[in-house]
């Protein structure tokens, strides 16, 4: 009988070391507990953790993305848009990861949208539309500051939609189109201004050539006798109006 039970305490052993036997993925930290304290970090490999008296939390040392949620923001200038952004983050302490908060990817997410909204609603709808880039660095810095502590590095934060009201968005098309005709406009003013000076300066030059008047005329005539017109043009001399003032005169 005794011998009986050796075979059972044997057993028993074999079966607690075979459940002692961890696997750590590359990707992967384990933080051990041993007794309910920390006791340290299970590198990737085969490990051991010994059942009822250790327990290991395995954490995912990768970069991970997480959606912010949509937030219903008021900017500066007092206009209503939807925003929404997707933060990168990285455990780079594994044990401060499981130490220091319960839930490291939720509370990140929890901080982002709170920086979302603060530095949405605190900059004009310009700047939001124009200056993405800077807008989500800034959140970068505010929400890596907070989860320093976590042990988690926040690699990268993007904005990626916002949506205006279908009023915000006819009232911005109108105006884009009122910008667009007083662009043409003005390039359609500078163009005459342009062309008046070079016209004026063209006829100085023909007023200093005796005939110059006439032989413009005719080059003209020359270009319209190219295209069938079924206009009749009475051609007078240019200067035929000095002419006859100073017959006139003469009297």
């Amino acid at each position: 009988m005794e011998f009986g039970w050796y075979w059972y305490v044997l057993g028993a052993i074999v079966v607690y070391l075979l459940a002692s036997i961890k696997i750590v993925n590359q990707y992967e930290r384990g933080v051990v507990l041993t007794l309910g304290r920390y006791t340290g970090m299970r590198q990737p490999g085969f490990r051991l953790v010994f059942p009822i008296i250790q327990r290991m939390i395995r954490v995912d040392v990768r970069s991970t993305p997480i959606d912010v949620s949509k937030q219903e923001v008021i900017t500066r200038d007092n206009v209503t848009i939807n925003v929404d952004a997707v933060v990168y983050l990285r455990a780079v302490k594994p044990d401060r990861a499981v130490l220091e908060i319960t839930d490291y990817i939720y509370g990140t997410s929890q901080f982002a949208q709170a920086a979302l909204r603060d530095v949405i609603g605190n900059a004009d709808l310009d700047d939001v539309l124009t200056k993405r880039d800077e807008m989500s660095k800034l959140i970068k810095e505010i929400v890596d500051k907070q989860t320093d502590q976590w042990g988690i590095d926040v690699e990268a934060v993007k904005i990626q939609n916002i949506e205006l009201a279908q009023e915000m968005k006819r009232a911005m098309a109108k105006q884009a189109e009122a910008e667009r005709e007083r662009r043409a406009v003005i390039i359609t003013a500078e163009g005459e201004k342009a062309a008046a000076s070079i016209v004026a300066e063209a006829a100085g030059t023909l007023l200093k050539v005796k005939g110059g008047i006439n032989v413009r005329t005719l080059q003209t005539l020359e270009k319209i006798s190219e295209q069938p017109s079924q206009k009749t043009l009475f051609v007078l001399p240019a200067d035929l109006a000095d002419t006859v003032g100073k017959l006139i005169n003469s009297k």
